[in-house]
């Protein structure tokens, strides 16, 4: 049975992550640049102005919201995961080195993406039955598009109720035990024999925590993530920057074989990997399994802001993916590249992979810490994907008493990831990221003049006037 699921899923990952995805992403990215006239590269210093004087500025939202801190930390805790960690590993094992190149083309061109699904969800938003603010890519389907389109904004609901028990909670836990599990084993602190029952006991843990975070509403959700965010992105930036700075001397060969391995990937890997479209495939699909531009998710989060200016929301959309992709990302695969550990390029790999090259470093002391910044990744990203699920469960059902049910079922998930093998439920969730991508990026195409003209009309307001 398992064996019949791998092959259809093999199938259908084949098609949404080829051609029509490259087609797709790529292609709705560069639209968006185009008639913005490359707002995240023209307007890029005032983006990282704009954003990072508001994450400083402190104020309490108002009820059934968060501050914009908070609300691009719900984002932020969702993209940076393990996807930055296991998955950009991942990549570059089967993608050799010139899948960081594609990641960072799909980054630039996800940062305009990215924006505009901020834009519309803030734009579009509605307020619920409990009095929060509720938006996204259901709700700018259903508000900004012609009735015949609504059908997009409940299969992208489906899909993502669907994608969240993975993509969100099952393999994310999984990563929490493989790193405890090495970082225990390497101090001879747990056998083999006992990896099975502290697996469980995590597990138990995990759901209960995830439990204690999200039935605390929106309120509790902003509270945790905008603390857990900036803490564990800076740790583990100072943690990959000191292999970097160690590893120095091989910065130029890393960066030469990243751009060389982009077009000619056999040359680096040694005929390994001798597809180009395989090298972009898998760098443009991790990519955005880490910064979710083009699926339309983060943009539920922001959504909650307690703002009334789109745009301005819109603008963390930009530091969102910079941040994620091009500054963490990337230095993930330094770690890797720079600290000069044996890859086996053809083969699938995850985060063992990025941790060898801390370790190779460091030594196995490095091994602890490692595990605290993948168990923050990992744990904050499941908070994030809750907050999605109960969003898309609420607007498929039409109710929100369906939400308490859907997070009580979300947080006893975290049991099965920390228990069973999860090898095939990763290609299943990268799977129906692709599948969410697709109506996403349909009601962001037809609804790219609406972000056109609320662009021109903030930068012509006295807010965006003198940018």
């Amino acid at each position: 049975m398992l064996s019949v699921i791998e092959s259809i899923n093999n199938a259908v990952n084949n098609f949404i992550w080829g051609v029509p995805a490259m087609i797709c992403i790529i292609g709705v990215g560069l639209y968006l640049s185009i008639r913005t006239g490359f707002l995240q590269i023209r307007k890029f210093p005032y983006a990282m102005k704009t954003t990072v004087g508001r994450m400083l500025r402190k104020r309490e939202a108002s009820d059934g919201s968060m501050t914009p801190f908070q609300a691009v930390c719900t984002a932020l805790a969702a993209t940076v995961g393990t996807g930055n960690i296991a998955g950009v590993a991942g990549a570059i094992a089967i993608g050799g080195p010139g899948a960081v190149f594609w990641m960072w083309i799909s980054a630039l061109l996800g940062m305009c993406t990215k924006f505009s699904e901020v834009t519309l969800a803030v734009h579009f938003r509605e307020t619920n039955a409990n009095g929060e603010l509720v938006g996204g890519p259901m709700y700018y389907i259903k508000n900004g598009l012609k009735k015949h389109w609504h059908w997009l904004a409940y299969l992208f609901s489906a899909f993502g109720v669907l994608t969240v028990f993975g993509t969100g909670n099952a393999t994310q836990v999984n990563t929490i035990t493989a790193a405890v599990d090495s970082a225990l084993m390497n101090y001879n602190l747990i056998s083999s024999d006992g990896i099975s029952t502290a697996n469980l006991i995590m597990g138990i843990i995990i759901a209960a925590l995830v439990a204690l975070v999200l039935l605390g509403g929106i309120k509790r959700i902003g509270q945790v993530t905008e603390k857990l965010v900036p803490f564990m992105a800076v740790f583990y930036i100072v943690l990959a920057l000191g292999v970097v700075l160690l590893n120095v001397n091989r910065v130029p060969y890393v960066f030469s074989s990243i751009f060389k391995g982009a077009f000619t990937p056999a040359s680096v890997t040694g005929g390994a990997v001798g597809s180009f479209f395989m090298s972009m495939k898998k760098g443009v699909s991790r990519g955005i399994f880490s910064n979710e531009a083009g699926l339309g998710t983060g943009s539920i989060a922001h959504a909650c802001a307690d703002t009334r200016k789109p745009v301005k929301q819109g603008f963390f959309g930009i530091f969102e993916v910079f941040t994620d992709t091009i500054v963490i990302c990337t230095l993930t695969a330094l770690v890797i590249l720079c600290s000069g550990i044996p890859v086996s390029y053809g083969d699938a790999a995850g985060a063992e992979l990025t941790i060898l090259g801390f370790t190779s470093t460091y030594g196995s002391w490095v091994s602890i810490f490692t595990a605290v910044a993948m168990c923050c990744f990992a744990f904050s990203t499941i908070i994030g994907w809750g907050l999605y699920g109960a969003r898309c469960c609420e607007f498929l059902f039409g109710s929100s008493k369906t939400i308490k049910p859907f997070m009580v079922l979300y947080s006893l998930v975290a049991i099965l990831g920390a228990t069973v093998d999860l090898g095939l439920l990763w290609n299943i969730a990268e799977t129906f990221n692709g599948l969410m991508a697709i109506p996403n990026l349909i009601a962001v195409f037809l609804l790219s003049g609406v972000v056109v003209k609320l662009v021109q009309e903030y930068f012509t307001s006295g807010d965006g006037k003198n940018a």
